[in-house]
């Protein structure tokens, strides 16, 4: 496989229940192991920028395609996208790479995962480190009693409809896929490169539709929180210009955790990996040691 920058790039794949996750893999595999999880619209590459500075670090960086994008299987039912079955695909991950314990760092819906992972496997977390997504439960109570989220949020319920997200996304060479990169971050953010491997990525069969069966799971099947509290080390990383999620509830979310760390930037937006990618490297570099 072709190399991004120093360290060249493996491909691995894994399985579980007959679905074939693939994933991307850098630096020494005698190193300790940092999953992260990418987010909606994306696939593995939304990390790309941190990959070889952390495996050039001494980490074994694993970085999947989670189900229903990218070269990942996608299961047609909308139950395959429910929250357990993602973070069950994350569990068999660390189990198939032979790990105890693993770093996680997750953006957007792989900070969703990420999350949850820690809410129901905290033992098989070191540390947690997490991009503009806040806890679930300070998600959940948004979308029900806040009206500022519920209007940035508007696009959940659009997902709901059968068929009409789909054409919507796709039309066009997928024109509103990158209005919905380009449009939400600072210029130049995504350069014609990037934007041509997400096109590639979402042009695959059933690739949209997967995508998009994550919003039609997390509504019809909202995830259960018996014990909301977060015991692993958690660190959260938040881009104030976020046009999706209000910045107060990235502060909300630290009273979930035992021990949080917050670091705000307030001149960024949801993409902060990519419009920080040094800035983001360190802090992660710095919370994993």
């Amino acid at each position: 496989m072709a190399e991004l920058d120093v360290v060249p790039l493996e491909e691995l794949w894994f399985e579980r229940g007959g679905v074939r996750l693939h994933a991307v893999a850098a630096g020494s595999k005698s190193g300790p192991v940092a999953i992260m999880l990418h987010g909606f619209p994306e696939f593995w590459y939304s990390w790309h920028k941190q990959i070889d500075p952390l495996a050039r670090a001494g980490y074994r960086v694993v970085v999947p395609d989670q189900r229903g994008y990218n070269l990942s299987d996608k299961p047609r039912s909308i139950q395959a996208y429910a929250m357990p079955e993602l973070v069950s695909d994350i569990r068999e991950i660390i189990d198939q790479l032979g790990q105890e314990q693993i770093y996680l760092a997750g953006h957007d819906w792989g900070a969703a995962v990420a999350w949850a992972t820690a809410l129901y496997h905290p033992e098989r977390l070191k540390k947690l480190a997490i991009l503009n997504v806040p806890h679930p439960a300070v998600m959940l109570r948004a979308l029900h009693r806040n009206p500022r989220q519920m209007l940035r949020s508007w696009y959940i319920a659009f997902f709901q409809l059968p068929r009409l997200p789909e054409q919507f996304f796709a039309r066009n060479n997928f024109r509103v896929g990158v209005a919905s990169l380009v449009g939400s971050s600072l210029p130049g953010t995504f350069s014609a490169e990037d934007l041509e491997r997400y096109r590639e990525a979402w042009s695959r069969p059933g690739t949209v539709t997967a995508m998009i069966n994550w919003y039609r799971a997390f509504r019809g099947h909202r995830p259960k929180l018996a014990n909301p509290h977060i015991h692993v080390p958690t660190r959260i990383l938040w881009g104030k210009r976020d046009r999706f999620l209000l910045p107060e509830m990235a502060q909300e979310s630290v009273s979930y955790c035992d021990a949080a760390e917050l670091t705000y930037f307030p001149d960024n937006t949801h993409w902060l990996q990519h419009e920080r990618p040094d800035a983001i490297t360190a802090a992660l570099l710095a919370w994993f040691c």
